[in-house]
């Protein structure tokens, strides 16, 4: 019985280290769409109702910390951007009037 406890710490630990994940991570489900809005929302610190000069705005003030130049992460600046971007997706387009 040890040894099959030893065994599947053991696998798990590698898979860690090789793979990037415990094994019991790749067990969860997807994310829905509606829970990345939210969390882009929440991460973004804006409501559900926010506009995409809002959207920008949040994401000009936090990217201005997290940007890898200012201390922050390359990863950081991912997750903002793609936040940003999954908002600006869910609005509709801003509709430019033609000039005259």
């Amino acid at each position: 019985m040890i040894k099959i406890l030893m065994f599947v710490v053991g696998l798990s630990v590698f898979c860690r280290w090789a793979l990037g994940k415990w094994p019991w991570e790749y067990l969860r489900p997807a994310p829905t769409r509606s829970q990345a809005l939210f969390r882009a929302r929440r991460l973004l610190n804006v409501s559900e109702r926010a506009d995409h000069s809002e959207i920008r705005e949040a994401h000009r003030r936090l990217s201005a910390m997290a940007h890898p130049d200012k201390g922050g992460s390359k990863a950081q600046m991912q997750e903002l951007n793609a936040a940003r971007d999954l908002l600006l997706d869910e609005l509709p387009h801003e509709v430019e009037e033609p000039p005259q």
